[in-house]
């Protein structure tokens, strides 16, 4: 592959692009320098590159990645919840303020949502599940994680 700006077809240009995004995704720490190497272009394609899937909206973000067991976090549940009430389905906002709540995702089948939550103990648990309760006005249904294999593996 060539160091300029533009590979010769136009199917390379998607390829080094995602090889770039890949890159990333597995180190968002590595310098242009290192992507460079990686994808065969100059240190300048390559920050025009990443710059442009940024632009694009592809690159979203750059974040640490942390031990929840090493911050005091080490129960992470996934809690199922369903309104009580078929009119209202504003739980996302209303529970937007809950830190131990990881992640939100609307869904398909019996249950509207499923959150992804990590908290210190069973009883910090417990008063979570009451507080979903209370502030969204949702039934839950939870699964406790006994042990994770892989978790936030890159799409690419």
């Amino acid at each position: 592959m060539s160091s300029s700006n533009s590979p010769a077809e136009p199917g390379a240009a998607v390829d080094v692009d995602r090889a770039l995004m890949a890159a990333l995704a597995r180190d968002g720490r590595a310098s242009y320098t290192e992507l460079a190497e990686r994808v065969g272009l100059s240190v300048s394609a390559v920050h025009q590159r990443v710059r442009r899937l940024e632009q694009r909206g592809l690159i979203t973000g750059y974040r640490a990645t942390l031990d929840a067991t090493q911050i005091g976090l080490p129960l992470t549940a996934f809690v199922s919840i369903t309104p009580t009430d078929a009119q209202t389905d504003d739980a996302p906002a209303l529970l937007a303020h809950l830190e131990a709540i990881e992640e939100c995702h609307a869904v398909a089948g019996v249950e509207s949502y499923i959150l992804k939550v990590r908290v210190a103990s069973p009883d910090a648990l417990e008063a979570l599940l009451r507080e979903i309760r209370s502030v969204a006005n949702v039934r839950t249904r939870t699964t406790v994680v006994l042990s994770t294999s892989y978790e936030a593996r890159p799409p690419i």
